[in-house]
Parts: C-alpha cells; sequence; structure tokens
C-alpha cells in the first residue's frame, strides 16, 4: 500500500470547499476537467492524462459522503485502484482541507510518485484558493437594498444639493464660528499686557520728559539722559527673568524617549488570487522581557485584513494595528494575517512598524 497527501488552511467556509471539491465545472477549473459516466450519477471520468504524475485519466466513483465534512472516492487509472479520501475540518481561521490518497491495488512507480504528489499539493495550496475566492466574489450580492442608496447615505443630500433652508443652516454655523475664532483672538490679545508691559512703561517716561522739556528747557539734556538708561534696565531685567523660568523646563518637557529593543520581520506566506496571507515576526533581542509591543503595518489602498492568528487587531484605513502580550528577553513571537486585495495580484505592505520602528523583509 502506497499512500500520498497533503493539507491546506483556507480562509473560507467548509461549505464553499466543499462546493469546489463536488460541482463538475468548478473541479475542472482547479484540478481536471470533469465529465460524468452515462448511466452512473455519482460517477466521474477525470482528464488527467498529461498531468504530472498521471499515466491516463482517472474514472471516479463516490462512495461516502458527508456534508460538507467527508468525500470518499474510488479511483480507477488504466486498472491501478486507489481510495481518495477528502476531510474537511472547521478552524478558527475558515477550514481545513485534507487530502489523502491510498493504492488498493497496484502501484504507482517511484517516477510517478513524486510528481503526482507535487501535483496535488500545488492544486491544493494555489488553484483551489484561488478558485474560492473568485467562487466568494460570486456569491456576494452587491445590488442595493429596498431603500436605495439615499436611505443608507441621508447625510448626502443635506451636505450637497439639499434644500435652502439646510444652506441658511450651514451659513449660521459658519458665522458662530467665525465669531468664536474672533473672540478667541480678543481674548488671547488681552491676555498679553503681562509680558508688554515692560516695553510699555519705557514709553510713557519720555512723554512725562517731553512736558518737562517745555517748562523748563535747561532739563532737557537730564531728560533725555534719564529715559535711555531706563529703556536699557527694563530690557536687561526683562530677559533674565524669562530665560530662567523657560529654558530648564524644555529639557524635561522634549527629551526623546528610548526606543523600544523590539525588532520585526515581515514575511509573505502565501499568495493567491485577491489576497495573501502575510507573517510578522516579533523579537526581543534584550536580557529582559518587554511589555506589550505594537506593530503597525500600512496595507495597500483597497486591502482589508480578513482574519488574524496571534494577535489583537484593529483596522483604520489601510493602517491595520496589531497588539501582543509581553515577549520575554530573547524570545520572540509570530502572528498571521490574512488580506483581502481588490485587485486579482495581490500587493504586499507598503510598511511596517514596531514601536515606530520599520520592520524588515520589505
Amino acid at each position: 500500500m502506497i499512500e500520498i497527501g497533503a493539507q491546506v488552511d483556507l480562509s473560507h467556509p467548509p461549505d464553499r470547499v466543499w462546493l469546489a471539491l463536488t460541482d463538475r465545472e468548478l473541479l475542472g477549473r482547479w484540478f481536471a476537467e470533469a465529465e460524468t459516466v452515462e448511466g452512473v450519477p455519482d460517477r466521474l471520468l477525470l482528464h488527467t492524462a498529461g498531468l504530472p504524475g498521471f499515466e491516463a485519466n482517472v474514472e471516479v466513483e463516490v462512495t461516502e459522503r458527508q456534508v460538507p465534512e467527508l468525500l470518499v472516492l474510488a479511483c480507477d487509472e488504466a486498472g491501478r485502484l486507489s481510495e481518495l479520501t477528502c476531510v474537511v475540518t472547521t478552524t478558527k481561521q475558515g477550514c481545513r482541507l485534507e487530502v489523502r490518497e491510498v493504492t488498493t491495488h497496484g502501484a504507482w512507480s517511484a517516477e510517478q510518485h513524486e510528481p503526482r504528489e507535487q501535483q496535488l499539493r500545488q492544486a491544493l495550496t494555489v488553484r483551489l484558493p484561488a478558485i474560492l475566492d473568485w467562487l466568494a466574489f460570486q456569491q456576494v450580492d452587491l445590488r442595493r437594498g429596498d431603500g436605495g442608496m439615499t436611505a443608507e447615505l441621508p447625510l448626502i443630500g443635506a451636505f450637497g444639493k439639499g434644500p435652502a433652508r439646510a444652506r441658511q443652516r450651514r451659513r449660521q454655523i459658519v458665522a458662530v464660528l467665525v465669531a468664536v475664532a474672533v473672540v478667541g483672538g480678543v481674548a488671547a490679545w488681552v491676555a498679553l499686557p503681562a509680558e508688554s508691559n515692560h516695553s510699555a512703561a519705557p514709553r510713557s517716561a519720555p512723554s512725562s520728559s517731553l512736558s518737562m522739556t517745555a517748562s523748563a528747557p535747561a532739563a532737557t539734556p537730564q531728560a533725555t539722559t534719564s529715559v535711555r538708561p531706563s529703556r536699557t534696565v527694563a530690557s536687561t531685567t526683562a530677559r533674565p527673568s524669562r530665560s530662567p523660568s523657560v529654558k530648564p523646563s524644555r529639557p524635561a518637557t522634549s527629551a526623546p524617549a528610548a526606543p523600544p529593543p523590539l525588532t520585526a520581520r515581515y514575511d509573505t506566506d502565501s499568495s493567491r488570487l485577491f489576497g495573501y496571507t502575510g507573517r510578522v515576526v516579533v523579537t526581543n533581542p534584550a536580557g529582559t522581557p518587554v511589555g506589550d509591543w505594537v506593530v503597525v503595518v500600512n496595507l495597500a489602498e483597497g486591502s482589508t485584513v480578513d482574519d488574524v492568528d496571534g494577535a489583537d487587531w484593529r483596522q483604520a484605513g489601510q493602517a491595520v494595528t496589531f497588539t501582543g502580550a509581553a515577549v520575554p528577553a530573547g524570545g520572540s513571537q509570530t502572528f498571521h494575517f490574512d488580506v483581502r486585495d481588490n485587485r486579482p495580484k495581490a500587493r504586499e505592505p507598503e510598511a511596517c512598524t514596531v514601536g515606530g520602528n520599520p520592520c524588515t523583509g520589505l
């Protein structure tokens, strides 16, 4: 008895995977063209001749079916008999598909065994996920609801071509905001005399000296000399009083925090049609544990996170923030995330940072 097998984790529900396994048209898209055998409803002829590891077409017949968990097929490849078992198990991300084929009569040659297994793995990990993504888009209902777009977005009319009353109300709001800004400017100007009194005081002195000049011309030189030193004294006394109180406080508030010792590396685990799976490894090279970490990944425009394993997450626009527990000294933590892309060819993230420092791998 010779056995080959493969398994794949899929971000799709078991019902959709079951449909890809049992629908003749879908089966032809990701594995091999199939046609029904006349007179036998549960028997198909797979056109596998010419595929790596196959010497002829395979005739298959369903011997056991448990929707959507188990499918067992009896296979006949030019007299070589085998049993093919497909097991679908629900997971947190979607489901896991395990495929195993065991010979019951005859055997595959050494040259046939390895290419056959590689062909099966490639079909499961590349072509099947692509077809499932395509099928998911086919099943999305993009039609509007009965209420129409206006019911879903009621604010469009108020800020666009709304009634005159709405436009008048908007002008009133703008006027109120302008008034608030003016009052705020006046309040800020009123709050400034504490600083400007030093410069205003010397200006009052020349006015008194001018009145003295009018009554007693001989005192003019004395008035002039008494005014200029007062400006110098006022300016010299005001500047030292400000600098000691401001300068010492600046280093305490503007001192940058020490960068965290954590590092991170991004890798793309697998790519598929309309998406991919990313992986980030957060490493602590320090000799002491490091508390909660934050990794921010900026996705390409139009991409969204579908599921995450190993971290908490939230998405705001293109930025996805991942958080996790403390990393032990010299240890690491790994998390995976599935991404949906609105383009057939998936685009990798534009940036990745851990604690504000760039990740490697991008």
